[in-house]
């Protein structure tokens, strides 16, 4: 495989002499849960995110998971109401919902963005539907004016699944006067699995808010549901980051921009040097800045498992970011929604091509020029 999908090893490659002076650091010190690497890390990432507070957390499905109960030990949303989400998103942004006993009402999406389509929230709209959950799919951010109306019109609960655009940047104004994700709606989930980009060397997440009082219950959830020690005002769970993560995420960060300044390089390359009449390269706004966890093209003429084959015989790897939406996976099968078009469509026709490092801009032309020979 001359360009694998993603190859961890050659990722974290980069920074190896720094991420093991930090576990030593951590393992020196003795302290593994609760110590100051994580306190420095909720720090760095509430300024990254333009947010008062960061709480970090065992993954980004438990920081999904632990919004929705705060909102529910808030009395803000209790069992039965309804939370709008993208059709188009991985299983993780819907268990979330279920599994606190509200009810997902799945949104279609805009084939340009592939992310929730807010001008549909309107018609989704009853007297339960709470909140809205926008997820900025791929890195590229979620949120227009026509969200942020909504918000404000409907009186919803904003929580964004930023579990792949963190560092990004919106064509607008969220809520509390930022543009960047994590701190656009009222609470953010983020997640730290090691493909993100921003990975940890295991898996993690935060949540990210202005809400002292949120912050606060989000944390003691986290705890057991404990606001002291052996002091436990929630029927909680058990969500930590420990410190070795927090410490490998913080030597990430040093190099984040960075890392996100390439993959805006390798994608505009891709989308410059991409011109097979078959594929739709995914769209790049100027008035947002994107961040690209993933660069997903449509293969249309029903040709993608097709051309998937080919880059495979030519040693270039793809994966699909996803094949099967969530309201077609077995486990949902009983779930209630309306016409989903677009979701469909795109599950049909989306390939990830690689852009993680080692990927840099001269391996994309050639890999658009394979792409350039299909069929």
């Amino acid at each position: 495989m001359r360009y694998p999908f993603l190859d961890l090893a050659k990722t974290q490659a980069r920074y190896v002499d720094e991420l093991k002076a930090a576990a030593s650091a951590v393992i020196e010190s003795g302290r593994f849960l609760h110590g100051a690497e994580t306190e420095l890390l909720e720090q760095e990432m509430a300024s990254l995110c333009q947010v008062r507070h960061c709480v970090t957390v065992s993954n980004g499905l438990d920081a999904l998971r632990l919004i929705l109960r705060a909102y529910i030990e808030l009395g803000r949303l209790e069992p039965g109401d309804k939370v709008i989400v993208p059709a188009n998103t991985y299983i993780a942004s819907v268990l979330a919902i279920t599994d606190n006993d509200l009810v997902p009402v799945l949104c279609d999406v805009r084939p340009d963005t592939m992310n929730l389509d807010s001008s549909l929230i309107d018609t989704l709209m009853d007297s339960r539907v709470k909140a809205v959950m926008p997820v900025h799919l791929y890195g590229t951010p979620c949120c227009d004016q026509a969200l942020i109306d909504a918000v404000k019109e409907n009186q919803l609960l904003m929580i964004e699944d930023n579990a792949q655009a963190v560092g990004a940047r919106a064509a607008c104004d969220g809520l509390n006067g930022t543009r960047m994700t994590g701190g656009l709606g009222h609470i953010a989930g983020i997640s730290f699995y090691p493909t993100k980009n921003l990975g940890a060397l295991g898996d993690g997440g935060a949540v990210t808010t202005n809400d002292e009082e949120l912050a606060h219950i989000v944390r003691a959830l986290a705890n057991y549901g404990s606001d002291r020690r052996y002091h436990n005002v929630y029927c909680g769970l058990n969500c930590r980051l420990d410190e070795i993560q927090a410490a490998m995420l913080r030597v990430k960060l040093r190099h984040f921009q960075a890392e996100n300044a390439v993959r805006r390089e390798v994608a505009a390359t891709y989308s410059e040097c991409i011109t097979h009449p078959q594929v739709v390269t995914p769209s790049i706004f100027e008035t947002m800045e994107q961040v690209w966890h993933q660069y997903v093209i449509r293969v249309t003429g029903g040709q993608r498992d097709a051309m998937r084959a080919y880059l495979q015989e030519q040693g270039i790897g793809t994966d699909i970011h996803y094949a099967t939406p969530p309201h077609l996976q077995p486990c949902y099968h009983d779930l209630s929604h309306g016409p989903l078009p677009v979701t469909e469509q795109l599950a049909d026709e989306i390939v990830s091509l690689p852009i993680a490092a080692p990927i840099i801009p001269s391996s994309v032309r050639e890999i658009a020029a394979v792409i350039n020979r299909f069929g």
